[in-house]
């Protein structure tokens, strides 16, 4: 495999910025098909994929949403185009005859409940970070956000499905001409251990 071109790392991670305020533009539906159809693609362990997504793109979901956020992620939220719920399916072992009929790993899983729930919740994680990773390829601007009621949004959008939410992440295109300045991030020898 060989390494991405520079424009790409740059556009990736170096460029990329938590836009402060979001354009009128709005996300094509296929975008978000051609969003997913990426990240499915990216290693889980024992290819269990227990990541579940709502775009949240609707007026009347996203007033649906609002009791759910803390207050200063209102605005920045409600305003973006798009917000993703990354969810994970505790039940994503149900899958697995498909996933990996090589091996027989449901059994793994729903014979021992909380090993279920720390793989969906760590691979479900993993899934939303190549969700930003995938948005930032195909050259949307992306906001993480933690700051909301779980418990709510679960009851809210998946009483039906039974998933739970994990984080939000807003996704549209930046209003034009903000500042670029980036947040301090720790250096290799303050985050890194070489063994």
């Amino acid at each position: 495999m060989n390494p991405l071109p520079e424009e790409s790392l740059r556009q990736l991670f170096e460029d990329a910025r938590t836009p402060k305020s979001w354009s009128n533009k709005e996300v094509d539906p296929a975008l978000l098909t051609q969003l997913y159809n990426l990240v499915k693609l990216a290693p889980t362990s024992g290819n269990c994929q227990p990541a579940r997504f709502a775009f949240v793109t609707h007026v009347v979901s996203k007033e649906k949403l609002r009791s759910a956020l803390s207050a200063g992620n209102v605005d920045h939220a409600l305003n973006a185009p798009v917000i993703a719920i990354v969810a994970h399916d505790p039940l994503f072992y149900e899958e697995l005859p498909t996933l990996y009929p090589e091996a027989e790993l449901r059994s793994w899983y729903a014979e021992d409940i909380p090993f279920a729930e720390e793989t969906a919740f760590r691979n479900s994680t993993l899934q939303g970070g190549y969700l930003i990773l995938a948005a930032r390829a195909l050259g949307l601007d992306v906001w993480p956000m933690s700051g909301f009621d779980n418990s709510m949004v679960d009851t809210l959008f998946f009483e039906e499905q039974g998933w739970h939410s994990n984080f939000l992440i807003c996704l549209g295109y930046a209003q034009k001409d903000q500042p670029s300045e980036r947040l301090p991030r720790l250096d290799f020898q303050d985050a890194c251990l070489m063994l």
